[in-house]
This record gives C-alpha cells, sequence and structure tokens, in this order.
C-alpha cells in the first residue's frame, strides 16, 4: 500500500479577516441589542398574563377582579396596564377576562419597536373587545 504525501501550500492562509471578524461582531451586537431592549417587555406581557389569571381565579365582581389584577400588577410591577383596562364578559356566569395594549421599546435614537400584546382567559383564544363585550 502506498502513501500519498499530504501536500501544502504555503502562502494559503485560513480563518477569519479582522473585517469579517468586525462584520459578525457588529451582527451579533445588533441582535443583543434587540434581545436585551425587547426582554423586559416580553417578561411584563407574561407577568400580565399570570396576574390576569389569579385575578380571573378570585372570582367576585367585574370590580373586584380588576382590584385583583391591580394589587398582582403592584406586586409584579406592571405599568403598562391596569384593572381598568381589563375587558371583563361574563358569558354563562363565569367571567372571561381579556386585555389589549401596546407596548414601544427604544432601540437607538429615533428607532424603536412596537409590540401589540393581547390575551384573554377565554378557552377559545378570542379577545373580547370593548364593543363586543358591552353587548
Amino acid at each position: 500500500m502506498r502513501r500519498q504525501a499530504k501536500h501544502y501550500r504555503i502562502n494559503a492562509e485560513r480563518g477569519v479577516s479582522l473585517s469579517g471578524l468586525i462584520v459578525v461582531l457588529v451582527v451579533l451586537g445588533a441582535v443583543a441589542l434587540v434581545g436585551i431592549k425587547t426582554a423586559p417587555a416580553v417578561i411584563e406581557y407574561r407577568a400580565v398574563k399570570q396576574s390576569v389569571a389569579r385575578a380571573k381565579a378570585s372570582g367576585g365582581s367585574n370590580r373586584e377582579i380588576q382590584q385583583a389584577f391591580d394589587k398582582n400588577a403592584d406586586v409584579n410591577s406592571i405599568d403598562a396596564i391596569q384593572g381598568r383596562d381589563l375587558v371583563i364578559s361574563r358569558d354563562g356566569g363565569t367571567p372571561e377576562v381579556s386585555f389589549r395594549y401596546e407596548k414601544r421599546v427604544p432601540l437607538a435614537g429615533n428607532v424603536s419597536l412596537l409590540f401589540d400584546f393581547s390575551g384573554t382567559t377565554d378557552p377559545s383564544g378570542v379577545v373580547a373587545d370593548t364593543e363586543t363585550a358591552a353587548k
């Protein structure tokens, strides 16, 4: 069996150039900036969903559900939405609580992201509007 010799080119360079490394770092930095800036808004949305579920579980009248949400919102530092912003509908006697709000996250200068958050405790997943809940 004959062995083949490996040939190496002396002038062949391998790896990433400095300009390529800078481009990769800029892209990674931009992705990290967006992630760091948007994480609090997503965490707050999850806290709103949990507070709405706890408020519904507390039961009672619409005002009691709103007050229960406000208490949970104070504990969880939720400032994007208040109890009076909740849409509470009673189909078949059980309350279903819905919410919808916008959150603007500034990125840099005059560039910002706008999130439209919504949620409901209704098993069908349909978020009630203030007009449909009043009917």
